[in-house]
């Protein structure tokens, strides 16, 4: 009987300490997940809109070019997360379908649209390329009117003739001009035909040309931060 009743204290004690650890965890990860819930909510948020060279084609994560930035913007405590929204292969039209689905995901403080290079590889009409993108800055402005923009243009191959490239060239300060967004003229400046700063495509930035992607742009940013 005696032995019995020592069990049963053992057993009370035993699963109570189990309990009271088990509380303790609870209270300790609702803390944690508050701590998490605090840092982001103190924080913007930076969209990047783009292509394979805002996904970072050819290069790890960490090495695409919001990333980069991001690290930028940590190291000066800007407050701002920054978003990778890049997909490879979009198209503006690609893009005007998806930007409701990604604007719908985070709050958007600063939007960086970098669509455009699809369109000019593939000959799209410029008409259409500059339809898209204003509609696409619309939709943003429209669910987010206090949002900054900034809009990355880009420049289509010389194959392509002296006629489509003036078109392109003329058509992202259009659109800078009508939307009142701020104009970053060639996303690609310092790195475009510079053989050492791109992958074998000659296309894509390397790591090393994608550090001075980040550079160029994070300038552009600095004044809508």
């Amino acid at each position: 009987m005696k032995l019995k009743l020592l069990l049963i204290l053992f057993l009370f004690i035993f699963f109570s300490s189990c309990q009271e650890k088990n509380n303790q965890q609870k209270k300790e990860n609702v803390q944690e997940s508050s701590v998490k819930e605090t840092t982001t909510s103190d924080k913007k948020n930076i969209v990047f809109f783009g292509n394979s060279l805002t996904a970072g084609y050819g290069l790890e994560k960490e090495q695409a070019y919001p990333s980069l930035i991001q690290k930028m913007i940590d190291d000066k405590a800007l407050g701002y997360n920054c978003i990778n929204a890049g997909l490879s292969g979009e198209t503006t039209a690609g893009g005007l379908n998806r930007v409701d689905w990604v604007i719908g995901q985070e709050q958007v403080d600063v939007f960086v649209l970098a669509l455009g290079g699809n369109d000019a590889l593939r000959g799209i009409d410029p008409k259409s390329t500059e339809d898209n993108l204003i509609n696409t800055i619309q939709k943003v402005k429209s669910k987010y009117p206090d949002c900054k923009i900034l809009l990355a243009g880009i420049l289509p191959p010389p194959n392509m003739g002296d006629e489509y490239s003036k078109a392109f060239e003329t058509l992202y300060p259009r659109i800078a001009k009508k939307e009142n967004v701020k104009l970053m003229p060639f996303i690609l400046k310092d790195v475009a035909g510079v053989k050492e700063l791109n992958q074998e495509d000659g296309i894509h930035p390397n790591e090393e040309g994608a550090k001075i992607l980040a550079k160029n742009i994070f300038a552009e940013l600095q004044s809508l931060l």
